[in-house]
């Protein structure tokens, strides 16, 4: 039997579909929303998008589902490590593809080469007032940052029952951000092909929306484990995973707020 014990603390994953249908999911999705952005026959043209939308949710739920019941069994201090490295990564690889999109937006703000663009932005463009929702959904995503880090601590110390309502609140205020963004959006004088400044405006505030309801989702799973009962006071890493995240959300939205709105509107 000995010959047999696992001779390492490392957990070895099994060989798992959900990397390639996920690689696949985003791939679809991604190849769909172009299509759908460059197409006079929206929404009939979304399919693809919404077919690529669902197989992410789905992966998101499946492949969870398996992370969540090995981290009982497998997820000692030493894979909690390589955990936190591979999340630490993926956030700054996160980091690096909103550099992007604000290296557009700031290049095409100081570098014009637009035909008939001479100013920034543009005129013409009736740009939104950014103390009006965007200024409350900036208080917004502060104060789910206050409440996550309320629920985090509840967590270490033991108490399930403010673990359980710091958690539903921030999943609520979430929810709330979404729905106010979508609403600003409907309400814009400006479509996202009317022009340079209304394309990396939607690109980054869009993609950050997209994150935002990426945590949201994160932080119900983990609601739900809350309630449950599967985190501990030691033994929680799934907890400060979606805590990292959804704070790195919190920070990009401030950027977000301060330069695009707000400097970006001037």
């Amino acid at each position: 039997m000995s010959d047999h014990a696992q001779k390492h603390p490392f957990h070895l994953v099994d060989p798992s579909p959900w990397p390639l249908v996920a690689a696949t999911s985003a791939g679809l999705f991604t190849g769909g929303m172009v299509m759908f952005m460059h197409s006079d026959r929206a929404p009939t043209d979304f399919w693809l998008a919404g077919l690529g939308l669902a197989g992410i949710l789905f992966v998101m739920f499946r492949w969870w589902s398996n992370v969540i019941s090995e981290s009982s069994i497998y997820h000692n201090k030493v894979v909690q490590i390589g955990l936190r490295y591979g999340m630490s990564l993926f956030i700054a690889s996160e980091v690096m593809f909103f550099v992007a999109f604000f290296w557009a937006f700031f290049h095409n703000a100081f570098v014009v080469f637009s035909p008939g663009v001479t100013e920034w932005p543009p005129a013409g463009v009736e740009v939104l007032d950014p103390w009006d929702l965007p200024f409350i959904n900036t208080l917004i995503l502060l104060l789910s940052g206050c409440t996550l880090t309320w629920a985090h601590h509840a967590c270490i110390e033991g108490k399930k029952k403010d673990l359980v309502l710091g958690l539903a609140i921030t999943v609520g205020l979430g929810v709330i951000f979404l729905c106010l963004q979508a609403y600003e959006y409907s309400h814009a004088a400006f479509g996202f092909a009317d022009g340079i400044y209304s394309s990396t405006f939607y690109m980054a505030t869009g993609f950050h929306g997209f994150h935002v309801f990426v945590g949201t989702v994160f932080l119900a799973v983990c609601l739900g484990r809350a309630i449950k009962g599967g985190f501990k006071p030691d033994h929680h890493f799934g907890l400060e995973a979606a805590a990292w995240y959804w704070h790195f959300v919190d920070v990009v939205w401030l950027f977000l707020f301060f330069a695009v709105y707000i400097w970006g509107g001037e």
